[in-house]
Order: C-alpha cells, then structure tokens, then sequence
C-alpha cells in the first residue's frame, strides 16, 4: 500500500496482489458502462443508446461521497498521482481512497468493491477492462455516483449527501441543540401527525371531545413507537406515525353498510372493529418482517414501483381536498396560498441560519390564517341576524339561515367546544375504546394495506440512509424495522388510533431540509410529544381547528407526498422508455380502475347518505363484485377501488417481468451482512444497543 500508483498499488485482504501490469478496474458501473446521466435535460446519446455526461471541472470545496458517507476534501487524486504543489490535503485523499478501495476488495461481491458485482445504486455491473496504453484521469467520486441523484440540484432537493448534514446519524451535539432540533423535526412534521384523527373521527359519529381524546393518543403512540424504532427498529432517524396509507381502507371500513344504519354510540362501535382490523393487519406486517420474508420481498421493491404507488396514495385524495375547501373558499384558499408561498417563494430566506419559512411552512400557514378567521368571527362577518349555529340543519325553518348554515359552520372558529371541555391531563391507555372487534373481511383488507406500508417504508429506509448513515441498510435491519413497525401497529391498534403506525413518509424531505440527522434529536423529541399527549388541553386545541382549514393543509400534505413518491425515480433511468410507460400505466389505471369501482351501479340522480367526498368509500355497498360471498364481494370491491394497491399491482408486475438493466431499473442496493459486519461505522449505525443485538445474533435475517 506504499505505491500510489493504481497500477501498482496491491489489493488488501484474502486476494494475490495484482500483477503491474492490470490495472485496477474502475470503482462503479458507471465508470465501467461508461453511463453518465445529464441532468439538465440535454443529452449525447451514443451509439450504444447511453447518456453521455462531459467531465466536469474539479471545485476546491469539499465533495460528499455516497458510498462512503464522508465528505472529501478537494482537490481529489487523479489516477492516484499527487499533483504539484497540493501535498497535504491530496496524502490525506490518498490514504482515504486506499482504505476505501481495501473495503471494496474485502467485500468481494458485497456489492461495492473493486470485484463486487453491484455499484452505488444497485446495477449490475459489466466486466470491461481499462485501456493499458491509454491511462485515463480517474473521475471523481461525485463523477460515479450521478445515477444517484442530480449534480446540479439546489441543497433542499433531495440531494443525499451532497447537501451537508449539519448533525449526522450518531452525532449528539448537546442537549440544547438536540432539544432544538428535535423539537423542530416533529413541529416541521405537524400536519402529517395531527391531520388523519381530524378526517376520520368525524364520519365516525364522534364528537368534538372524541377528536381531542383521539389526538391525544395519537400523539402518544407516535411519540412511544419513535423511541422503539430509534431504539430496536431500523435505527435511523425516523419519525412513526399514522400513515397517509392507512387513511383510504379507514375511511372504507367507517362507510361499511352495516355501521350505517346504527343508533346510539357509533363512534366506539366503529373504532373497535377498525382496532380489531388493525391488531390483526399489523401482526401480519410483524410476521413479514421478523420471519425474514421481508429480505425476499425486497428483491421485487425498486424504485419504479415504490415511485408510483406511493404517488398513488396521495392523488388518490382528490375528491376530498379541495371539495371541503370550498366550502369556505376565502379561508381555505388564503390557506393553501400562504403554505405555497412560505415553502416556495420564500422558501430561501433564512433567520439565525434556519430556513423557517420552508421548515415550517404548515404551522406558520396555519397560525395565520387561524387568526384572520378568529378575527372575522370576532368582527361579526359570519354572524347572521336570528341563525344559531347549534341549531341543526333540519330544523333550521327561516330561509335565510338555510342560506348562510353552511358558511357559519365551516367558517366560524367557535363552533368548537373541544378545548374548553379538554381535560388538563390525561393519559391515553389501551383499549379506552373497549375491546377490540376482529372481522375478517375487514382484517384482510388492511393485510393489503399493510403490504403497501412496508412498500412505503423501504423507500423511506433506502432514501434517508443516504443522507445521514455511512451506507444503506441491510436486508436484515431493513426486515427488523419493518416487523417493529408491525409490532407499532399492535401498539396503535390497542390504543385505538384509528389507523396503523408506520414510517412516515415526509421524513425524508425534513431531514434533507432540516439537515438534521441526529437520532438522538428525533428520541428526545419523542419524549416531548409523550408529555405533551398527556395534557388533554393540547389535544383540545388541535381538534379545534376548523374543518376548511384541515382540507386545505391536507391539500398541500397530499400533493407533497405524491411528489415525495414520484422522486424515488431519481434513482433509476427516469428517461428510459420502459420505466415511462410503466410508471405511466400505474398511475393512470390508479385512477381509473378504481373510479370503475366506485361508479359502479351508482345513477347521476341516486341520493346517497354520505357527502359527496366519501362517495369513493362506499364500493363495497355497490361495486361490480356481486358472488354469493358477501365477505369475498366486500374484500374485492374494496381493494380493488383503492387507487395505490391498483398501483402497485401494476408496477411491480411490469417492473418485475419487462426486460430492463439494473442500471437502467434503478434496483435499490442494501448493504451486504458480512461487509457490514467488518466496517465499524455500518456496525455502529445499524447495531442493536444493550447489547441486545448479541442475544439474537443467530437470527441473521432480522439484523447486520
């Protein structure tokens, strides 16, 4: 290892030096296929039908690296030789290329080394030899890794590693900045944790107390299955809550024909058969992820069938969002208008080195436009002479008020008695609902549900690893996470959430905006989210928010997270024909096959007993299903009307059977167990603590 020189330069490990005169094969697919993607949108094809991307110019500032995790410093060593004059930072560059490259000789066919057979981003890589005659400068490392993620994008996009991490995976920087930021992780993530009991509680016939009571343990559970994960999941820094994917089958099983016709009570009637659905859905997920199935499963999980079916979860809300907006258009407009110009327009100013416009674009849209309502109620603007908003609708005999109901109630901030009759404190415990009521037909919708959530999360564990870890996961801790998810469902459904617990979508764009990556900060703002569920009056104040208001956050939360799926494209060949046509025909028969479910034997002048926006939820009443089973019609029409198991069905059947490259397909790469094994940055990220990780060393498919 004395000689610079990568002709000469002898391998470290189990392997014979090389002979002088081979030279050593290039580090990554691309630099071997020779395929460097242009971003910008122009391209050099070649004959081969590959990209071709002109060297860039070598920075002086220093340059992450994603395979390795570290930031370089610059100027970087070509073909191992020093230039003049630049002798200390380059010695330093060489000793870290050296034991880089000894790492990849290691691992042999661990997918990353000089004889591995995979490359940063998972393809295959091709066995083509360097030119001896004609030695070549050797790219630099952000030069081999451009099928990752963009060269040239702005540091809130997405960019792994390219955008500095101010605190890294096991940094713990002191308590007051862990505070902090932890606080500001979990604020910056409010609409995502606080919006799902504000949608489903309603329909459910609960009441205004229902919702604080329901807010409150959520915020619990979220707080309690963040410290699990942290602690026993996947280690990295991931936020637990009710996921967005949960929504549409809660909203379906809620619509059933049988709670329809209840009298009394239907809250808790519903939210017991929902826990029941749930426990029974998240043992499964737990089964799938402990038993080592998972590390199967995710031969089939690539980038172009995570993209679509999570894109899927949030179009699939469209009839809900702005529908409810206009219902008081001036309030849920302003809404949506301040959150898009606080995380776009302004989204580059910055306050004692924060970017508070775009971190907390929902909270700060929120708080202002909450108090411009207030104070037209205040003002008078919505009161109308001889109309009481306590008056239902149905008695209501003056037309005038007939006229004004609608805006009085979806417009006034004072129709909410949940904060004053909010306890100060209260602890959320299990099964307050009462026992749990398990229906099979139900239960086996949300296994299908679950299935998607796992989708969900490994696109999360694959995209937030390279940001903040040394190198992604493996198999295993990727099969660990998604059995304690499981097991955080169990939790969620004891508790009576209303929906399951999973790895919440948006991390990945906090992370990449916050660039905080500590997991402490995410344990120690868990711990505040548990003491804040403990006060009812918080709870009270979250269910306070007016209905108009909820739809136009979720409006922004949905549009975000079809964007968030569409970016895990980032990792393959967005161009490619093939991984077109199959993302397009995902998306698009998401939409439309399930919108032939939920027309299904409905006439334009048929008067249903739910609004217009639940309409979608009410398929198993009518769907085009109709066998001598009514469990088996219920289980079909209702799968088959939500728009991200069509999308999925789809996009993993093509990605999985359509010829296509590794290169071309984008396959996610995880880190292989005996490699990560010897590499004690990988041990130190992924590893159990308490030395629990020893006790369960002999089940090598659930850990390193």
């Amino acid at each position: 290892m004395s000689s610079s020189d990568p002709k000469t330069r002898p391998k470290p490990g189990p392997w014979p030096p090389a002979p002088d005169a081979a030279p050593v094969p290039p580090t990554s697919w691309a630099k071997r296929t020779g395929f460097r993607p242009k971003f910008s949108g122009e391209t050099n094809a070649s004959e081969s039908g590959q990209i071709a991307l002109p060297p860039r110019a070598r920075e002086n500032e220093n340059q992450p690296d994603l395979e390795a995790g570290r930031v370089r410093p610059a100027p970087l060593v070509a073909n191992g030789e020093q230039p003049v004059g630049e002798k200390g930072p380059v010695e330093k560059d060489q000793t870290v290329k050296k034991r880089r490259e000894g790492d990849g000789a290691n691992k042999g066919g661990s997918g990353a080394g000089a004889n591995g057979h995979t490359g940063t981003n998972g393809a295959a890589e091709t066995g083509a030899a360097s030119q001896p005659q004609q030695p070549t400068r050797r790219p630099l490392r952000n030069e081999e890794v451009a099928d990752v993620l963009p060269q040239n994008v702005d540091d809130e996009g997405f960019v792994g590693r390219h955008s500095h991490m101010k605190y890294d995976l096991r940094d713990t920087p002191g308590l007051v900045p862990i505070g902090l930021y932890g606080f500001q992780h979990f604020l910056s993530m409010l609409g995502s944790l606080i919006l799902i009991p504000l949608v489903i509680v309603p329909p459910m016939g609960g009441t205004y107390e229902d919702t604080a009571n329901v807010v409150s343990t959520v915020l619990f559970v979220s707080g309690v299955t963040t410290l699990l994960h942290s602690f026993f999941g996947s280690r990295l820094p991931l936020i637990q809550g009710p996921s967005f994917v949960f929504l549409a089958p809660a909203l379906a099983i809620i619509n059933s024909p049988e709670f329809q016709g209840l009298k009394g009570n239907n809250f808790k009637h519903i939210m017991k058969e929902l826990q029941g659905a749930i426990v029974i859905a998240s043992a499964f997920q737990t089964i799938l992820g402990y038993s080592g199935l998972m590390s199967l499963f995710l031969r089939l999980i690539n980038p172009v069938v995570v993209a679509p079916t999570i894109a899927a979860v949030g179009l699939s809300f469209y009839s809900y969002g702005f529908p409810l907006v206009g219902t008081c258009l001036e309030i849920g407009a302003a809404q949506i208008l301040l959150v898009i110009v606080f995380s776009l327009y302004l989204r580059k100013i910055s306050v004692l080195g924060h970017r508070i416009f775009l971190i907390y674009a929902v909270p700060l849209g929120l708080g202002i436009t909450w108090a411009a309502a207030f104070l037209l109620t205040e003002a008078g603007a919505y009161s109308y002479k001889g109309c009481d908003t306590n008056v239902p609708a149905s008695n209501i005999i003056s037309e005038h008020c007939r006229k004004h109901v609608s805006r009085m109630k979806h417009c006034r901030v004072d129709t909410s008695h949940a904060l004053k009759s909010s306890p100060w404190f209260r602890f959320p415990y299990p099964l307050q609902w009462g026992t749990p009521v398990f229906n099979w037909k139900m239960a086996l919708v949300m296994c299908v549900v679950s299935v998607i959530a796992s989708v969900d999360s490994v696109g999360s564990y694959h995209a937030s690893s390279l940001l903040v870890a040394s190198r992604p996961p493996t198999p295993g801790v990727v099969s660990r996470g998604i059995g304690l998810e499981g097991l955080s469902s169990v939790l969620a459904g004891l508790w009576g959430t209303g929906t399951g617990s999973t790895t919440l979508t948006e991390n990945v764009h906090t992370i990449a905006v916050t660039k905080m990556g500590s997991r402490r900060a995410v344990e120690l703002g868990a711990c505040v989210l548990i003491v804040l569920s403990l006060v009812g009056k918080v709870g009270g104040f979250i269910a306070s928010i007016p209905e108009v208001m909820v739809a136009a956050l979720l409006c922004f939360m949905w549009a975000m997270l079809a964007a968030l799926g569409l970016s895990n494209l980032r990792y393959s060949e967005a161009g490619s024909s093939r991984n077109i046509i199959i993302v397009g025909l995902s998306l698009f028969f998401s939409l439309s096959i399930p919108a032939y479910f939920q027309q299904y034997g409905i006439s334009p002048n048929s008067n249903l007993s739910v609004p217009s926006y639940y309409q979608p939820y009410i398929v198993a009443s009518h769907g085009p299903f109709g066998s001598k089973y009514g469990g088996l019609n219920y289980v079909m029409n209702t799968l088959l009307s939500l728009h991200m198991v069509i999308a999925f069905l789809v996009a993993v059947i093509l990605d999985n059977t359509v010829p296509g490259s590794r290169q071309e397909r984008g396959v996610y790469v995880w880190s292989e167990s005996e490699a990560a094994r010897r590499e004690p940055a990988v041990v130190k990220d992924y590893e159990l603590p308490f030395r629990v990780g020893r006790v369960f060393r002999w089940v090598k498919w659930v850990g390193l």
